[in-house]
């Protein structure tokens, strides 16, 4: 397929983007070989092809979920809130971000 400065221009016009005269044949030129590109992958037979979800036909491995109880609740939340700037009583304490709401 091949394309030229005209399509790209109207093409960035659509998509309002601004392309400076001097870069418009570098950039025909590089689409244009994507869309070469693009012909030669279209016309690889792909009949005997089995589809595949990924290049590695890998899968994930699961584990079973378990609801996690702590032993001691209180002492596990001060325990991961210990590196937090500002606490009180199990809730994080922030900077004030808004002022009025209207």
């Amino acid at each position: 397929m091949s394309i030229d400065s005209n399509e790209i221009i109207k093409t960035a016009k659509l998509a309002k983007l601004s392309i400076e005269d001097s870069n418009k044949d570098e950039i025909t030129h590089r689409i244009a070989a994507i869309l070469d590109l693009v012909g030669q992958m279209q016309n690889i037979d792909t009949d005997n092809v089995e589809p595949m979800a990924n290049s590695h036909d890998a899968y994930q491995i699961l584990r079973d979920d378990e609801v996690f109880i702590p032993e001691n609740p209180i002492r596990e939340r001060d325990q991961i809130q210990s590196c937090a700037p500002s606490v009180d009583e199990g809730l994080y304490l922030v900077p004030k971000v808004i002022d009025q709401i209207k």
